[in-house]
């Protein structure tokens, strides 16, 4: 049985948890506090949040939020980076700070409860962002109906060039008159 601390930081990191759309699993050993908030700051910015959990409190939580897959993640000191907005751009945060900073390491993650690599993330964090990706698909879903239309008007357009070639050649007789 919990203490009552402990089952406080196990309720709130299940909804947590249940709420993140991804949860990636990092070693933030060697890192100093400055840097965390530099982290945490630049998370914050996209709807993210860098939380250090003990393992056996989250997979507890896990359990209890029905996520799975993070017990084998879950060895030695864990900070759970959760992004409940946009998964793309917390996961470029992560991989931008531990190129920069050399010492965080990314042991995995969830999307979905889906099971991801540490390479599953830096392609993640490769694509590019939701208004783009719905901008591709906008015009995707455009092209075919403009050319179509193009097409459609075409021939009444040839027409109206004929009548004005015409015009343009009966007109000009007059005025040599």
């Amino acid at each position: 049985m919990p203490t009552p601390q402990k089952a406080v930081k196990i309720s709130s990191l299940a909804a947590d948890l249940a709420r993140a759309q991804l949860t990636i699993v990092t070693d933030y050993r060697g890192l100093k506090v400055t840097d965390l908030e530099g982290l945490r700051t630049s998370l914050r910015a996209t709807g993210a949040s860098f939380r250090i959990a003990k393992n056996t409190l989250t997979t507890i939580a896990a359990g209890r939020a029905g996520v799975e897959g993070l017990d084998d993640l879950l060895a030695g000191p864990t900070g759970l980076v959760l992004a409940y907005d946009d998964p793309v751009q917390a996961s470029k945060v992560v991989t931008d700070f531990v190129r920069t900073s050399r010492i965080l390491t990314v042991r995995g993650g969830l999307l979905d409860n889906r099971v991801l690599s540490p390479a599953d993330i830096d392609n993640l964090a490769t694509l590019p962002p939701r208004e783009e990706l719905q901008a591709k698909l906008l015009g995707m879903l455009i092209s075919p109906l403009a050319r179509t239309l193009g097409v459609l008007t075409g021939p009444a357009r040839s027409f109206a060039y004929v009548l004005n070639a015409r015009a343009e050649q009966l007109d000009t007789p007059a005025e040599a008159a």
